[in-house]
């Protein structure tokens, strides 16, 4: 039987439809056509769906804990004595009040908002043998027997580390390639290469080996001309690290898992609060006259959608933290093999060097091509957009250029500096006690006027305004305010009133 019959007939003859004895196991529920056009009650459709849902995931719960709930409104109304029911009645005002210091919307939050983060990453790092297959099949030439077989090779090194890598992390993958012989009978590595393998004395996970196999091989076909430069053998081994780093980051996601306690406070957080409104929750005699039980409704509906809301949302977090199990919404990993090892052989081998041949497009006379409508398209058809400036109005005057003599007088009346203001008594204060300063140090102002006698009157030159004349005169009389303080003293320390 030649290589790779048995992988057919796993994927053909055993296929669902052709085998009464095989069922599909479809995973990821897809409902982007339901909500590709925003109308009515357009997400009130999608609470209908059983497969994927909520309501599959949380029935089980939620039927347990209304019926822990009802177990004991009916112990609480029949079975406890007077004496019994008014204990049971502190313990369950207790509960209610301690059940809002748990932080559940903030603990829940966080968590959940991790998990989809980690969630959206590894599914970017599964591996996609589209970049390696175009890089082969545009640089590996030969229509040959020698050149088909190193394109295929390649390729199915490729996927071979990709399938190692799914096989360790996903269990459906694992139940469908459970040991080394599988993957030979699939026609993914041949019994030669199973020996090589399985000799290779590693512990660790080997998806590796298929990558170093690449490039040995690459840099064979690079010896025998098959690669015509070391420019497009560089573009192979930067296209083979490009794989290979989606392979190693996918495996690092499944060894490296959100943190073990995270989890763990988390699940007791929302489960203790639950185990609390079991109590705190119940219903209580009217007759008693408590606040906030009034009314005897005996079953509990916002506290059941209150489970149903925060646990619903606990077991979002846990689907979603490992995508690679058998779930309803997990990764098809199964189908994302199939696809790429079929693809990939397509392009390096059946499609290697089938190009289409060239003709004039319809448009060849076109200078401006407009692809056409249908009549079902032909009402979405909007105008090119331009920019959102375009709208804007302007009225006539304000479109007129303006002479540039008068833009720059406008603009330098509106660049020029403020006038600065005369000094203020505060600035002429401190110039006068500089000024005396200086003067003191040589002698004094002036000579000092005689016992008893008038003072001596300045010189008609020190009136201007650097000299101890005109309003700097009256500075060296008393201080405002009738004082007669020092002048050093209020020259150095005005009061408020003083400052201009």
């Amino acid at each position: 039987m030649p290589p790779g019959s048995h992988f057919f007939i796993h994927r053909v003859l055993l296929s669902p439809g052709r085998c009464p004895g095989v069922t599909a196991a479809v995973m990821t529920v897809t409902y982007t056509s339901r909500v590709a056009t925003a109308r009515f009650g357009g997400f009130s459709q999608l609470l209908l769906l059983w497969r994927g849902s909520i309501y599959k995931l949380l029935y089980r719960e939620l039927l347990l804990f209304l019926a822990a709930y009802l177990g004991l409104s009916l112990a609480y109304r029949f079975l406890l004595s007077e004496a019994q029911k008014r204990l049971f009645e502190k313990l369950v005002l207790y509960c209610d009040k301690s059940a809002n210091l748990i932080p559940v919307s903030f603990v829940l939050g966080f968590y959940v908002a991790l998990v989809l983060e980690r969630w959206w990453g590894q599914f970017r790092s599964v591996p996609a043998p589209d970049g390696l297959m175009v890089a082969v099949a545009g640089n590996v030439h030969g229509a040959d027997a020698r050149g088909r077989i190193l394109r295929r090779t390649l390729m199915r090194y490729g996927s071979l580390a990709a399938l190692l890598v799914l096989r360790a992390v996903s269990t459906a993958v694992y139940k469908r390639f459970p040991t080394t012989d599988h993957l030979v009978e699939a026609g993914f590595l041949t019994r030669e290469e199973r020996r090589r393998l399985e000799g290779l004395r590693s512990p660790y996970n080997k998806f590796w080996v298929p990558c170093a196999w690449f490039g040995a091989l690459a840099g064979q076909a690079r010896r025998e001309g098959r690669v015509r430069d070391d420019c497009a053998l560089k573009l192979l081994m930067e296209e083979l690290n490009r794989f290979r780093g989606h392979c190693s980051l996918l495996f690092h996601y499944d060894w490296i898992s959100v943190p073990l306690v995270y989890t763990q406070v988390v699940t007791i957080a929302v489960y203790t609060f639950f185990v609390t409104c079991l109590i705190g929750r119940q219903f209580l005699d009217p007759a008693q006259g408590y606040a906030g039980h009034e009314l005897d409704l005996g079953v509990p509906v916002f506290t059941l959608l209150q489970f149903f809301f925060y646990v619903g949302w606990l077991k979002v977090a846990e689907q979603l933290i490992n995508p690679f199990g058998e779930d309803d919404d997990d990764f098809e990993t199964n189908t994302l093999i199939d696809r790429n090892f079929q693809v990939s052989m397509l392009a390096v081998d059946e499609l290697y060097g089938e190009v289409p041949a060239l003709e004039r497009d319809r448009y060849w006379d076109a200078t401006s091509p407009q692809a056409p409508y249908t009549a079902a398209a032909a009402p979405l058809r909007q105008p090119a957009f331009r920019g959102s400036a375009f709208d804007v109005a302007l009225a006539k005057e304000e479109m007129q250029f303006q002479p540039l003599e008068d833009i720059g007088e406008t603009l330098g009346d509106t660049l020029e500096p403020p006038p600065r203001p005369p000094p203020g008594t505060f600035t002429r204060r401190f110039s006068l006690l500089r000024r005396k300063n200086s003067a003191g140090s040589e002698g004094g102002l002036g000579p000092e006027p005689p016992p008893g006698g008038p003072p001596t009157p300045a010189a008609p030159g020190d009136r201007d305004g650097d000299s101890l004349g005109g309003d700097t005169a009256v500075l060296l009389g008393d201080a405002p305010g009738g004082s007669s303080g020092s002048h050093d003293c209020w020259l150095l320390h005005p009061s408020a009133n003083d400052i201009v």
